[in-house]
Formats: C-alpha cells, sequence, structure tokens
C-alpha cells in the first residue's frame, strides 16, 4: 500500500484541566468529532494532555521526564489534528495554550523544500463551556495551528456554549443539540475531504 492509499489517520488532543478518569466534557466533543471523522474512513485516537507531565516551553524536548516529545510523534503521524478544549474564564484552557506553545517548535522543524514537517495536516477545533469566548478561541486557536503550518478546512469547528453563568455542562445534556452535531459533522466531513485532497496534492 502506497502512503497515498493509506487509511486517514487523526488524533484529538483534549485539553480538559481533568484527568482520566474524570468526565470530561471536552473528552466527549473530542469523541464525537473522531466517530464523525470514522464515518469518512479517519482512524483516530485520543490523548487527554492532562495524563501527562508536559513541561513548559517552546522546544521539542525540554528534558526531565518531558511527555511531549512522544505526544509530538503521534500529532506528525497523523493526517488531521483535533484540537478540543473547554472554556474558562472567556479563554481557552492553560493547557491549550501549553500544548500551543510546545507546537510553536514545528516552525523551526522543517522539510527539505523549507515547509514546516505539520504541513499537510489539517487541524480541526472544538470549544465547550457554559460561558462565552467559542468563537475568540476558535480563532486563537486556528490562528496558532495555523501558523505553525496546519491547513484549516471550511467551517473547520464546532462548538456549545451553555447559558453563562450556570452549571450545565455539555456532558450533563441528555442529548446533542442538533446544531453542535451538525456543525461537528460538517467539520469532519471537510476535514477529512481537505485532508484527502492534501496528500495526493501537496503543497
Amino acid at each position: 500500500m502506497t502512503d497515498r492509499n493509506r487509511p486517514l489517520t487523526a488524533l484529538a488532543l483534549v485539553c480538559s484541566l481533568k484527568p482520566s478518569p474524570a468526565e470530561s466534557s471536552s473528552q466527549l466533543l473530542a469523541k464525537q468529532l473522531l466517530d464523525e471523522l470514522a464515518k469518512h474512513d479517519v482512524t483516530g485516537t485520543a490523548v487527554r494532555l492532562a495524563d501527562f507531565d508536559i513541561k513548559p516551553g517552546v522546544e521539542l524536548d525540554e528534558g526531565d521526564g518531558d511527555a511531549w516529545p512522544r505526544i509530538r510523534e503521534q500529532v506528525i503521524a497523523s493526517d488531521i489534528l483535533v484540537f478540543v478544549t473547554p472554556t474558562w474564564m472567556g479563554h481557552h484552557s492553560s493547557i491549550a495554550q501549553r500544548a500551543l506553545e510546545r507546537l510553536d517548535a514545528e516552525l523551526s522543524e522543517t522539510d527539505d523544500q523549507g515547509r514546516p514537517v505539520v504541513t499537510g495536516r489539517v487541524a480541526l477545533v472544538g470549544v465547550v463551556g457554559n460561558e462565552d469566548g467559542a468563537h475568540a478561541i476558535i480563532a486563537d486557536v486556528f490562528q496558532s495551528l495555523n501558523d505553525v503550518g496546519f491547513s484549516i478546512p471550511a467551517q473547520g469547528a464546532t462548538y456549545w456554549n451553555g447559558e453563562a453563568m450556570q452549571t450545565v455542562d455539555y456532558k450533563d445534556l441528555d442529548e446533542t443539540p442538533e446544531s453542535v452535531a451538525s456543525s461537528t459533522a460538517i467539520a469532519a466531513a471537510n476535514a477529512a475531504h481537505l485532508a484527502r485532497q492534501l496528500r495526493t496534492s501537496p503543497y
């Protein structure tokens, strides 16, 4: 099987502040995105970053037991990056920010044509929270991921905002709202399409 014919793969970075096995709305949305990608023959796995010792910094390896290098290997090996974060105080989580800062090192990792090694990979973003901020978070995260080389599909994000100043979380809903389910399905379909196009006709 040639590289162009192998199945597409996805990796979800779940930026919940809660380590496993705690229930997580971000983990749930990541699973839903991976399930939708599976309908387009994309196999995927999720990594909850709170379960790992990811050191602060902007290098590929910050040493002293840093877990990021092994996670980065999975990012590089995947065709689609699914980046899911909760909303805290109107912003993405501190864990999400750390992941973005570690991805900054990709600017220095280039192929023989001078392109970042993540060029040709596609990024999706998911946001959950019972406060405002999803649009701003999506914009910030997409800009960061695009800066280091990821490609952004049309309508490549999905989110849920609960009622502000209330306590209902996404994971507590009896069913997924149709608008969220539709956005998740569209984002996954467009990401799979773009990933296949980039594999066939790379930058």
